[in-house]
């Protein structure tokens, strides 16, 4: 078999890998849920190489990623549920229906049309999922049926509080300005103190739980993405702490032999120089 610009050839070899006999044992057996976890790790890679700057990295990674939505498609065709070729017909579906002011008639395409749409039409979508769902026997919501349960379980914890937060404000659940949520972290924060004092341990996981919430909705009137502005620090976290590593090298020593006084001077320097 060899490479190809072909989607088909793609789909031909995971057919292969998957195949009981004389594919890959490691492919074989594996299942959504644990192929899951990898569909997730590949999506972050897609976001670093963005990060990065790097395309060539970024065609590399999007390879990654598609070939995650073949090994899904794969395992369900398997199961008899639904093969790639109906997740392309579902996705073009979906996207031309959402934007009728694009493929739409001279009505739906004039000015003023596209507001409000998308969620009407998404409104539309979720209760005909809902009907299909009875239709098959199963739970008529995955996770409930409420105005926020629509928000993935499977976002990482910073973007689904902001998603919360944003979803909740189209009906006016939301502070006026962010000047108050100021006063609600420190609030959280005394709260916090509290549960430390009395050595609640669970109640200092729901209080820290809370101080991180109202952080998240601040950045939000701020305009500012938690999950983006914690990475920045991560990676300014990172880049002082390998001067340090660095600095120590370079005098003999090590990070398993200096002192905490001896890191911290290097810190020190580190935040001076960046």
């Amino acid at each position: 078999m060899h490479p190809s610009r072909d989607i088909s050839r793609l789909i031909e070899i995971m057919a292969a890998l998957r195949a009981p006999e004389t594919g890959c044992p490691w492919d074989v057996e594996q299942n959504f849920e644990t192929i899951a976890p990898y569909t997730i790790e590949e999506a972050y890679e897609v976001a670093d190489a963005i990060a990065r700057g790097d395309l060539d990295d970024l065609r590399l990674e999007l390879g990654d990623l598609l070939l995650q939505v073949v090994y899904h498609a794969r395992m369900a065709e398997e199961a008899g549920e639904f093969s790639f070729a109906d997740v392309v017909e579902a996705i073009t579906t979906k996207m031309i229906r959402r934007h009728p002011h694009v493929f739409g008639d001279e009505k739906a395409r004039s000015a003023g049309m596209a507001k409000g749409m998308w969620e009407a039409i998404k409104a539309e979508e979720k209760a005909e999922k809902r009907k299909a769902r009875l239709a098959r026997g199963l739970a008529a919501e995955d996770h409930g049926s409420g105005f926020l349960d629509g928000i993935p379980l499977a976002l990482p914890t910073l973007t689904r509080a902001l998603k919360l937060q944003e979803k909740a404000a189209r009906v006016g659940f939301d502070w006026g300005s962010a000047g108050p949520i100021l006063d609600k972290i420190e609030e959280e924060i005394t709260e916090l103190r509290e549960a430390m004092a009395n050595a609640d341990e669970s109640s200092m996981k729901d209080e820290f739980g809370d101080v991180l919430f109202a952080l998240v909705n601040f950045g939000r009137h701020l305009k500012l993405d938690a999950e983006a502005a914690l990475a920045g620090t991560n990676e300014k976290f990172r880049s002082r702490f390998h001067y340090v590593e660095q600095a120590l090298t370079e005098a003999g020593s090590s990070l398993e032999n200096a002192s905490l006084e001896e890191m911290e001077v290097l810190w020190q320097q580190a935040k001076r120089m960046k």
